[in-house]
């Protein structure tokens, strides 16, 4: 019985769950790294970001070949790279919505809307 596509949706979501599996993401996008690059960029042990890195490559996120002793990863597909941009535009519109209203709550110039009484 196949998997209903919310439910493969929400295992795809849950993929994405982990900071550390981000941030790899994101530094993948700016093109194929191997695995000590990641390393110096993201401060956990070897064997945390080989778990993290595993997770991604079964869920095809990202792709591993080796080349000589270096394994060097990369995005599967530039989709990923659009998801994650879709992420931090929504972000984005969010913080900025949270930061008027914090403006408003500290009586900054935006508190009062004209014409609506106390």
């Amino acid at each position: 019985m196949p998997v209903p596509l919310y439910q493969a949706k929400a295992d795809f979501f849950r993929t994405l769950g982990h900071p550390v599996r981000i941030r790899v993401l994101e530094l993948l996008q700016d093109g194929p790294r191997p695995v000590r690059e990641l390393l110096t960029e993201i401060d956990i042990e070897a064997s945390s970001l080989s778990q993290q890195l595993a997770v991604l490559r079964r869920t095809q996120l990202v792709t591993a070949t080796r080349e000589g002793n270096t394994v060097v990863y990369e995005l599967s597909t530039p989709d990923v790279a659009e998801l994650l941009s879709a992420a931090r535009r929504i972000l984005t519109d969010l913080l900025a919505d949270q930061g008027t209203l914090l403006a408003q709550l500290r009586g900054g110039p935006a508190a009062e809307p004209q014409g609506v009484p106390r």
